[in-house]
């Protein structure tokens, strides 16, 4: 038997007086850093009235700030040859550079002008701009877009209308219109402080002059209070109670199917087993779905995919879509007969997942914004980095045994639903 080694990523943790959570990731193979800052901030900790707001404030944050003007932070770093950006997830917000490893600290300083001197720079005008582009943004890609809005009928099936993910994180266009910018100063005063983010810093660069750069730039920042708790219930059973699903005619090319089950979150240990079973069922070419539905045209593509969430559950999703005249029914069936026969998975089946784990895990780290990103992600949901390290033992602990008894456990009949979207022209 073939011992796996397991992920060696050198780090280091610490901890400023204001809270800030810092990781630093040396690797000097090529002359670049990344800089990448997680806020435990995401459309889970927006209350009814109030969804969208932190996707919002994520383009809010590129509008400008006390000492640096409006997209003055995309400039300033592509003109030193970096990259810049930022993205909004249920669980939390992250912004990212990557630049030449001697420009470290203009990363730093763009970074903790807009934690420590947002609030100066914010105005109306930059409000109702930013407001726009996103009620665009909603409109081109959820509202006009052929099957848009999957995601959103999807959650609302699948979580009660008091737990945290049954909104999306786009948010509803209502509340994004309704948006002030007393409510943007709300926001930002309560989720962005050095106590609720997570700076990591990978790359080419010396840990002590790191640390005493972030220690320059955003030791002074005062920390805010305890972040209040989430909104609604959080915590709720594996099962919906039930088969729900619903039918959207509409003007799609083709008919698709998107389905869900409620499977425990990725802070758990049971996640893995999740994923192996996900992987088996609908991840490449030689997946069961990719075998048995694509191969056979009974659907053109399909997919399968156990989300990364942290709050209370997690998604197991599938994606089915159909040839011209292919009914909805027909690919539901498939879809169940493949979920009903994962009680036969097998060693080989399991082993194949692991590795292709493995390679494409291998391959994502050798990017410092990538490894960068992992960091911050195991640090802001399970308190260390170190995770990191021992991820892949993880996936390559589970057994055939133990996928097939988790799939029992979550995927049955009881805890599925459905969104079934028909081509107005095949009804």
């Amino acid at each position: 038997m073939v011992t796996r080694p397991a992920i060696v990523v050198p780090f280091e943790e610490h901890m400023l007086a204001n809270g800030l959570k810092v990781v630093l990731a040396p690797a000097r193979a090529t002359p670049v850093v990344g800089v990448n800052l997680w806020y435990a901030v995401g459309s889970r900790n927006e209350p009814p009235g109030r969804t969208g707001f932190a996707h919002l404030f994520e383009h809010m944050m590129f509008q400008g700030s006390a000492h640096v003007p409006k997209n003055g932070h995309f400039r300033r770093v592509e003109e030193v040859g970096g990259t810049a950006n930022a993205t909004t997830w249920f669980d939390r917000t992250n912004y990212f550079e990557t630049v030449p490893s001697h420009h470290l600290d203009l990363a730093l300083w763009l970074e903790s002008d807009r934690l420590g001197w947002m609030l100066p720079a914010m105005t109306e005008e930059k409000l109702e701009n930013q407001r726009q582009v996103v009620m665009n943004e909603r409109r081109e890609r959820y509202d006009n877009q052929p099957y848009g809005d999957w995601d959103e009928r999807l959650q609302a099936l699948l979580f009660p209308a008091d737990h945290p993910y049954h909104h999306t994180v786009i948010g509803a266009m209502e509340d994004i219109a309704s948006a002030t910018l007393e409510d943007v100063h709300d926001f930002f005063s309560t989720w962005y402080r050095p106590n609720n983010a997570v700076l990591t810093i990978c790359g080419d660069f010396e840990p002590d002059h790191a640390i005493a750069r972030v220690q320059h730039y955003f030791g002074d920042i005062p920390s805010g209070p305890t972040p209040p708790p989430l909104p609604g219930k959080p915590e709720i059973p594996f099962a919906t109670g039930g088969t729900l699903r619903e039918t959207v005619e509409s003007a799609v090319p083709l008919p698709r199917i998107y389905a869900a089950c409620r499977i425990p979150p990725f802070t758990s240990d049971a996640f893995y087993a999740g994923e192996a079973a996900s992987c088996c069922l609908g991840m490449g070419r030689s997946s069961r779905l990719h075998d048995r539905l694509v191969r056979t045209r009974v659907a053109k593509s399909a997919s399968c995919h156990a989300l990364p969430l942290a709050t209370g559950a997690s998604i197991f999703l599938l994606v089915a879509t159909g040839y011209p005249g292919t009914e909805v029914g027909d690919l539901e069936a498939a879809l169940v007969e493949e979920l009903d026969d994962l009680g036969t998975l097998g060693p080989d089946e399991i082993a194949r997942v692991a590795a292709g784990r493995e390679t494409r895990t291998l391959r994502a780290l050798q990017q410092v914004e990538t490894r960068a990103d992992f960091l911050s992600m195991y640090a802001t949901l399970f308190g260390t980095a170190a995770r990191l390290n021992d991820d892949l033992a993880r996936i390559r602990s589970v057994s055939a045994e133990d996928a097939r008894a988790w799939s029992c456990a979550y995927l049955h009949e009881e805890n599925r639903v459905f969104v079934r979207y028909v081509p107005e022209a095949q009804r």
